[in-house]
């Protein structure tokens, strides 16, 4: 879960002062972001294998997966507004979950 947290705390730092003009013209931006993405993706991933319980505590964790599965996988059809989305809409509300998990 930590490593979760740190590429949280990334992404916030990543997309600060942004915006999605910002994100769609700097490749670095993207790839860094995307990165993040599939990293909490992966970690989460494994957390479900190896702690099911935990793994319910985390909100939306299957669509989170499905999310870094297209990052991976899905290069040519990967939605640059829907990261952007993502990254304002549901990453705060993921960090605050994950941030209480750890606290506990």
């Amino acid at each position: 879960m930590g490593r979760c947290s740190q590429a949280a705390e990334l992404l916030r730092e990543f997309a600060e002062g942004k915006s999605f003009a910002d994100y769609q013209a700097d490749a670095m931006l993207r790839s860094a972001v995307e990165r993040q993405f599939e990293i909490i993706g992966e970690a989460l991933n494994q957390v479900s294998k190896v702690d099911a319980a935990l793994a319910a505590r985390v909100p939306e964790l299957g669509r989170i997966v499905a999310f870094r599965n297209i990052l991976v996988h899905g290069y040519a059809t990967v939605d640059g507004a829907l990261v952007w989305q993502v990254l304002n809409d549901k990453l705060p509300a993921l960090d605050d979950a994950l941030r209480q998990l750890l606290d506990q």
